[in-house]
């Protein structure tokens, strides 16, 4: 008889002592692939699904010896002249040719290299987590599962909240909402709340800033919230994006008629410390990097939420 290969879920960061990412001191797993591309993403090494390598040029002294230990030349070195005439150099991985054996990251002495996406079980998470339920009894925290987009890998979701939940653990969905209903109705009956991200009302600039509509995410907040589930809204404000008063309105509208599924409403100001971690990845894409909004932006933004009367917390 074939053996049966135990599920697992790929996971690219693990946050002990998180406090923003629902009620109390919590954990926080973070899992990798994202069906949302957003301009401003603060985790871009959470958007491809497959496990990769990052670069940390900071930590690299330009040896070679990742390109040496390559046996398919996915590695290769790019010389050139920035803004200000000084030599610069850096690293590139093409990622048809690389074949995942790790043998560059083996070569980097100065562990300027490292993998990014790892495959856990339920039971190596929850051997993690429990290591953290003192700290949850005393602050009403518990285990928050978030990416990229968790619900993409919806089977292992399921089977991590239920076991956390079998041991009395408070837990969180952190979601993008762009899911099929069947992967929400997978962990529906073990999540205490959704984190649920709203990033535009205009479904062609969602499109536009993220890569997709948000017709689907819209409706998924209103069956979760018929279905009885709970909700911290999060409200990235990026500048140039989505900060127009006309949006934040329209998003406060759209949740008038679900507020009392609505524990809470976070509000995100846009900040840039995601900028290393594109160049980690040696990204060449599109992405946005507006000013930071001001705080009275922020103050405006909140009195809208707070005049609707929505619990209303600035992240």
């Amino acid at each position: 008889m074939a053996e049966t290969k135990e599920l697992t879920g790929k996971v690219f960061d693990t946050q002990g002592f998180s406090v923003h990412d629902g009620p109390g001191i919590r954990i926080t797993v973070f899992f990798k692939g994202c069906p949302l591309k957003c301009l401003w993403c603060h985790s871009p090494e959470s958007q491809r699904f497959q496990t990769e390598i990052n670069w940390l040029k900071h930590k690299c002294v330009d040896c070679g010896r990742c390109l040496q230990a390559c046996p398919t030349g996915a590695r290769t070195r790019e010389a050139f002249v920035d803004d200000k005439g000084e030599p610069k150099f850096t690293y590139h991985i093409d990622p048809e040719k690389c074949v995942e054996c790790g043998a560059c990251i083996k070569a980097c002495l100065p562990r300027a290299l490292y993998w990014c996406g790892t495959d856990k079980t339920v039971e190596e998470i929850m051997d993690r987590v429990r290591k953290d339920k003192p700290f949850f009894e005393k602050s009403g925290g518990g285990l928050t599962v978030s990416g990229g987009e968790c619900l993409a890998q919806a089977d292992f979701m399921a089977e991590l909240l239920k076991a956390a939940k079998s041991e009395d653990i408070d837990t969180c969905v952190d979601t993008c909402g762009f899911v099929p209903w069947e992967s929400i109705e997978k962990v529906l009956p073990y999540t205490d709340r959704f984190l649920y991200d709203i990033k535009h009302m205009d479904s062609e600039k969602h499109a536009e800033l993220t890569g997709v509509p948000n017709e689907l995410i819209l409706e998924n907040a209103v069956k979760i919230a018929e279905a009885g589930g709970k909700f911290h809204i999060r409200i990235p404000v990026i500048p140039t994006c989505n900060a127009d008063m006309e949006n934040i309105v329209a998003t406060k509208d759209f949740l008038l008629p679900i507020a009392d599924a609505v524990e809470l409403v976070q509000i995100l100001p846009y900040h840039a410390l995601g900028k290393v971690k594109w160049e980690r990845l040696n990204w060449k894409g599109k992405t946005v990097e507006p000013e930071p909004p001001s705080d009275e932006e922020i103050d405006e933004i909140v009195k809208v939420f707070v005049d609707a009367g929505f619990n209303t917390i600035v992240h």
